[in-house]
């Protein structure tokens, strides 16, 4: 491992390390994060991974910064490293009824409540004022590009969430879910002025298209 990538991944465990090296009372620390919270088609689906106090897996970033290929040799990197991980997945016609904010933090809620190693503390990008089944969590703004656990999470949640748009491109093959995952593209936007809407879209982030 190059001296470069030890520097990135030592600064990315720093917030962890300072958590687990203050507390001595926390054992487990689970990072959590989402995929899909702009996509005009799909489920929005939140990871939550309890990685090793020693886990040190070369290459993980925040989801976006990887590349798809990368992203799924990561995934099982992370799967095999990890003490534990869930992921919770709330789809389109539920975004649709409480609006994707809260379908985002309940579907927090289902990975949370999926781990069966039960976690001291929650590290989250960015969501705040949820339910965490009473465990302490601490937000933290672009927590995907600071926070080691984080991170791991972004790509456990987008690996699953472009896993299920694959399968669903297979369904509707004429929006192209393959290629964009749901997210408006002009491609995407053109095929749903000319195909309409199909039962995988959000009608009420589609509104301005049909």
């Amino acid at each position: 491992m190059k001296e470069q990538e030890i520097e990135r991944l030592n600064k990315l465990k720093e917030f962890e390390k300072n958590l687990y090296d203050t507390n001595p009372g926390i054992k487990h620390i689970v990072g959590i994060d989402e995929a899909g919270r702009g996509p005009l088609a799909g489920p929005v689906v939140v990871g939550a991974v309890i990685m090793k106090p020693e886990s040190f897996i070369e290459g993980i970033n925040d989801s976006k910064k990887v590349s798809e290929k990368k992203r799924e040799m990561l995934y099982e990197k992370i799967i095999e490293n990890a003490i534990d991980w869930s992921v919770g997945i709330v789809d389109q016609e539920e975004i649709d009824k409480i609006n994707i904010l809260n379908a985002t933090k309940k579907a927090l809620k289902m990975a949370i409540m999926d781990l069966k190693v039960k976690p001291d503390r929650i590290v989250v990008d960015a969501l705040e004022h949820m339910d965490t089944c009473g465990i302490p969590y601490t937000s933290i703004i672009k927590g995907d590009a600071k926070v080691y656990s984080i991170a791991a999470a972004s790509i456990i949640a987008k690996v699953t969430r472009d896993r299920i748009m694959r399968e669903y491109d297979e369904i509707y093959p004429e929006y192209g879910f393959a290629g964009h995952k749901g997210y408006g593209t002009a491609k995407h936007i053109q095929a749903i002025k000319e195909f309409g809407p199909c039962l995988l879209h959000r009608k009420s982030f589609i509104k301005n298209f049909i």
